[in-house]
């Protein structure tokens, strides 16, 4: 899937900030890194503005909404193309990340 058919699918709508963009501000992110297996499905891609993605930086989807509650609240509304075995995934990521200790 192109990065424009990605931003189009997704209303041009960071799912991290859920702030909606001009493309030449947003980026491509894989839901599953591709070191970790992701492929370049649109099942795996979300589009993300530059600011998040660079706050995001090399952690995972779920170590990154771990971090940060509202980027995980918005994730969870706007991330709707995902494939649901990796929103299962992310979810079961993040549940372990806040688990108490």
């Amino acid at each position: 899937m192109r990065r424009e058919e990605v931003f189009a699918r997704d209303a041009y709508r960071c799912v991290y900030c859920g702030e909606v963009f001009p493309p030449e501000e947003l980026t491509v992110d894989h839901v599953q890194p591709r070191v970790r297996g992701g492929d370049r499905s649109g099942g795996n891609l979300v589009t993300a503005c530059g600011p998040c993605n660079v706050r995001k930086g090399h952690r995972s989807p779920a170590a990154f909404l771990a971090d940060e509650p509202e980027a995980l609240r918005h994730f969870r509304r706007w991330a709707r193309h995902v494939w649901p075995r990796h929103l299962r995934a992310v979810e079961e990521e993040v549940a372990r990340r806040l688990a108490p200790r």
